[in-house]
C-alpha cells in the first residue's frame, strides 16, 4: 500500500504543500526545520519510497506562480532591468520546485481580462506583481478574489506583502556623493508619476540636496519613464539649464543621458558627472564607466518567491514587507574609480 502513496498523499498527511515535501525529498535548504521533521515522520511512518517518474509529473497543473508584468513585450525589452527581474523569479520558481507562468499585460483590455480570469483561482496558486501603479486596480482585486499574492515594490496599503529596494537611502547616496564632489546644479531624471519607486528616488535626492544646503531648482528635475530613450530625451531638455552633474533614477536612463551628452560636447565627467541607479552589466561597460547605485535585482526576484511560498504555506497575516539594502558603487562617470 505504502507504494501506491503519492507526494499529494504524503502532503496532506503532513499538513504541508506538495511542494514542500517536493524541497524535503531533495534535501532544499528553505524548509523550517520543524516542518522537515514533521514531513520526515510521515515518510518514515508510511515507507513511503517516491517513484522519480511519478515525482516529475505530479501535481504539474497546479503548483504555479504567475508573474505580472503590466508593460507591452515591447517595452518590456526596453527596460533591462525586468529580464533580470524575471530571471530570478524563475530561479525561485525552480528552487522550490513551482512552475512560472509570465503575464505580459498590453492593454487595458486585456488588463480587465486578466482581473476577471484571476477570480476563478483555477490556472495559479499565487502572483507576483511587478511594477504596479500606486492606485492598479489590480490590489483591490486580487484582495476581493482572497488570491495570495506579493508585490515588487513597495506599496502603502498594509495589508500588502512585498520585497522592495532601499530606494529612498540609495538615491540620498548618488546624490550626496555628487555633492561632495563640489557638484552644485545636480539635476534629476525621474522615474515616471504614480511610482512610489519613483517618488522615493526624488524625495532622497532632494533629502540630500537639503542635507548638504543645495538649492533644488525645478527646471533641473525632468520624468522619463526609465528606458534609455527616455533618459535621452530628457537630457536633451536639461542642457539649456547647464547642469554640471545628473542623477538618473536608472541605468537605462543614465545611458541615454551619456549619449544626449556626446552629441552637445560635453565631456563626462569633466563638463557633467553623471551616476545611475540599478548597476546592470551595461554600467560598466558604458564610456565612461557608470557610478550607479546597485540593486539586487535577481536576489529580490528569488526573494519575492520565497514570501510568495511562505504565504500560500502560512497564511497572508500578517503581511511580510522586506527592503533590502542597496549600494553606490563610484566608477569613471563621475570622476572617480573607487567602489565605496
Amino acid at each position: 500500500m505504502a507504494d501506491k502513496l503519492t507526494i499529494r498523499q504524503i502532503a496532506a498527511l503532513a499538513g504541508v504543500s506538495r511542494s514542500t515535501v517536493s524541497r524535503v525529498l531533495n534535501d532544499h535548504p528553505h524548509v523550517r526545520p520543524e516542518t522537515r521533521a514533521q514531513v520526515l515522520q510521515v515518510i518514515a511512518a508510511t515507507g513511503f519510497h517516491p517513484d522519480p517518474v511519478a515525482r516529475s509529473l505530479s501535481g504539474r497543473d497546479a503548483e504555479t506562480i504567475g508573474v505580472v508584468i503590466p508593460l507591452t513585450i515591447r517595452s518590456l525589452f526596453e527596460h533591462p532591468f525586468f529580464p533580470r527581474l524575471v530571471q530570478g523569479i524563475a530561479q525561485g520558481c525552480s528552487n522550490q520546485d513551482y512552475t512560472l507562468s509570465l503575464y505580459l499585460l498590453q492593454s487595458l483590455k486585456e488588463e480587465n481580462r486578466f482581473r476577471a480570469r484571476i477570480s476563478r483561482r483555477q490556472f495559479l496558486d499565487g502572483l507576483i506583481v511587478t511594477s504596479a501603479r500606486d492606485a492598479d486596480p489590480l490590489i483591490p482585486r486580487l484582495f476581493d478574489s482572497q488570491v495570495p499574492f506579493v508585490m515588487h515594490g513597495r506599496h502603502e496599503d498594509p495589508r500588502v506583502s512585498f520585497v522592495d529596494v532601499d530606494n529612498l537611502s540609495g538615491a540620498h547616496a548618488g546624490v550626496t556623493h555628487l555633492v561632495r564632489l563640489g557638484r552644485r546644479r545636480i539635476a534629476m531624471i525621474c522615474g515616471p508619476s504614480g511610482s512610489l519607486a519613483a517618488e522615493d528616488r526624488k524625495r532622497g535626492y532632494l533629502d540630500a540636496l537639503r542635507e548638504r544646503r543645495v538649492a533644488a531648482d525645478e527646471a533641473l528635475v525632468v520624468c522619463g519613464d526609465y528606458t534609455e530613450a527616455s533618459g535621452y530625451e530628457a537630457m536633451r531638455r536639461l542642457l539649456p539649464h547647464v547642469p554640471d552633474a545628473v542623477f538618473a533614477a536608472s541605468d537605462a536612463m543614465a545611458l541615454g543621458c551619456l549619449r544626449a551628452l556626446r552629441e552637445a560636447g560635453q565631456r563626462v565627467p569633466e563638463d557633467v558627472a553623471v551616476v545611475g541607479f540599478d548597476d546592470l552589466p551595461q554600467a560598466a561597460t558604458s564610456d565612461p564607466p557608470l557610478t550607479t547605485v546597485r540593486q539586487p535585482i535577481q536576489r529580490a526576484g528569488v526573494l519575492a518567491v520565497d514570501m510568495l511560498i511562505d504565504i500560500l504555506e502560512n497564511g497572508a497575516e500578517p503581511a511580510r514587507r522586506m527592503v533590502l539594502p542597496t549600494k553606490l558603487v563610484v566608477r569613471s562617470s563621475c570622476g572617480s574609480h573607487l567602489v565605496s
